[in-house]
């Protein structure tokens, strides 16, 4: 009789949808369930999820993987949690039950505490301590929130009857039914309450914005065994959590994105793009973000990112909108077919400006329209936005890092889009090389997971597992790029100039 075959589970908990994903000793994908959730918009700029209904999406899609492979819990070596970041939750420790929905990394309800933090100095104590910038985007402010708008949660949290995490801490103490409190250096390094030098909270802040920290999560490395989850939520069997990891950190770890210097963008609801810079963290002198990529063996990796808020959301603001296609798959064809010289600049900034602009008041606009604007121009115009915003965050990581970037590495539902993968190498005047499987996130959860359950041995056996997509080159002149560009640098100006106008 064979011996059972053994298998690695993902959880990929995202912003609109959560997926199980199950992984074989070859890392190729042998099943996957995937669920969409609930948006939630209470007022204008706010988004909010029901942490529940996230709770009971990730146990559907656990039961769907097994279902759809046909294989047993008993044969799962390892669990990967990779999450949504910045996403809070503040819930009760003795019952489990949330006090307020969980505010989600879009959201801007909590700008108001930002602003007053930046409107009192604060911006370099925030930069020199957390490598970020202060900005609603971030954990800290969201959990001030709550504790500001709950009556008695501010008392119950200094009590230690409150817990706060994000996903990637939700979801593993639903798993552990409690007995796990935990999150790893990439998503700490995400919750502007984490010091990069220490590698630990940072006492300072957390008294400055009054959060106990009887409230936060052990933080622990991306590969480890930190506990199993409940026989009942596993069928009658304990499966071992092994890996956990920031969706954004998962991808670049997916991508095997190793060497100090590689870069990797994925292009999703919005555009991350994250850069390997070795062992040291570099202080960006331009806005970008500094994090922490993955932690091996006590070892850090540290990394660059550029977040730009709107991508693929632009290509369905499209689709749902303005009603200007009917798939977002269309896109490609329609600016294929567009014949007009590139006139038209779209800035997609529904949700304000990101990296490296960080303008929270910034709205979308449109400059260069005629009456012989057609519909394809204008989807050509919306895809080359995103380009754009992503050179502008590849620069940026050239002139942090005085390393000179060959090669970006992309996944991600938009980096299907070939006339997009074009234009990206276009504007860049830079290689664009896709992977073999967009599914880069959860596979690098999986494989931190297969490491921490000693599923696989290092990292040079998943380096064979590496398979390529596409590769595009630049075709445009050099004079032609930076003509392009400068139209769109142009369009951003007048984007802020006229926020600015407006706020005053």
């Amino acid at each position: 009789m064979s011996e059972e075959k053994t298998y690695i589970m993902t959880i990929d908990q995202g912003t609109t949808s959560s997926r199980a994903m199950i992984v074989d000793k070859k890392g190729d994908v042998v099943s996957m369930s995937q669920r969409e959730f609930t948006q939630i918009f209470p007022e204008p700029g706010w988004v909010e999820h029901d942490p529940n209904e996230i709770w009971n999406s990730v146990q559907s899609v656990i039961a769907g993987a097994f279902i759809e492979g046909g294989i047993n819990p008993r044969q799962i070596e390892g669990i990967g949690i990779t999450n949504q970041r910045e996403t809070t939750v503040v819930w009760e420790k003795d019952t489990g039950r949330p006090i307020y929905n969980a505010i989600v990394w879009q959201s801007r309800q909590t700008a108001g505490i930002a602003n007053s933090l930046k409107e009192a100095g604060h911006t370099e104590f925030f930069h020199k301590k957390t490598g970020l910038v202060i900005d609603a985007y971030f954990s800290a402010t969201k959990v001030r929130w709550i504790l500001d708008r709950v009556e008695g949660a501010q008392e119950r949290a200094e009590k230690g009857e409150l817990l706060f995490g994000t996903i990637d801490t939700w979801v593993a103490w639903k798993l552990s039914d409690g007995d796990l409190h935990i999150t790893d250096y990439s998503n700490a390094s995400r919750t502007m309450l984490f010091n990069l030098e220490t590698l630990d909270w940072d006492d300072e802040i957390l008294e400055l914005l009054n959060i106990p920290r009887v409230m936060l999560p052990e933080v622990v490395p991306n590969a480890g065994n930190y506990g199993k989850t409940k026989s009942y939520h596993f069928f009658g069997h304990e499966v071992p959590i092994t890996g956990m990891i920031g969706d954004q950190q998962g991808a670049l770890f997916g991508q095997l994105a190793l060497e100090p210097g590689m870069v990797k963008s994925t292009y999703g609801t919005g555009a991350f793009i994250v850069m390997n810079i070795g062992d040291e963290p570099i202080y960006s002198k331009h806005n970008l973000l500094s994090t922490i990529g993955y932690v091996l063996d006590d070892k850090v990796t540290y990394a660059l990112e550029g977040s730009i808020f709107v991508a693929g959301s632009a290509i369905q603001w499209l689709r749902d909108g303005l009603e200007m296609l009917k798939d977002s798959k269309d896109s490609q064809e329609m600016a294929e077919r567009s014949t007009n010289h590139d006139e038209i600049y779209v800035v997609p900034a529904f949700t304000g400006l990101g990296a490296p602009y960080w303008n929270s008041d910034a709205r979308g606009s449109v400059f260069g329209l005629t009456r012989g604007t057609t519909k394809d121009d204008f989807v050509k115009a919306t895809l080359q936005s995103i380009a754009y915003q992503v050179r502008d965050v590849v620069d940026t990581m050239e002139k942090d890092s005085d390393i000179d970037i060959r090669l970006l590495k992309v996944d991600g539902g938009a980096a299907l889009n070939d006339y997009l993968m074009q234009f990206q190498s276009d504007i860049l005047g830079k290689e664009i090389k896709r992977a073999g499987n967009l599914e880069t996130t959860a596979l690098g959860a999986a494989y931190l997971a297969g490491l921490g359950a000693g599923y696989w041995k290092d990292l040079d056996e998943l380096k064979a597992f590496v398979k390529e997509g596409a590769t595009y080159t630049s075709k445009l002149n050099d004079a032609r790029r930076e003509e392009l560009y400068e139209g769109w640098q142009h369009a951003v100006e007048a984007t802020q100039l006229f926020a600015k106008w407006k706020g005053e």
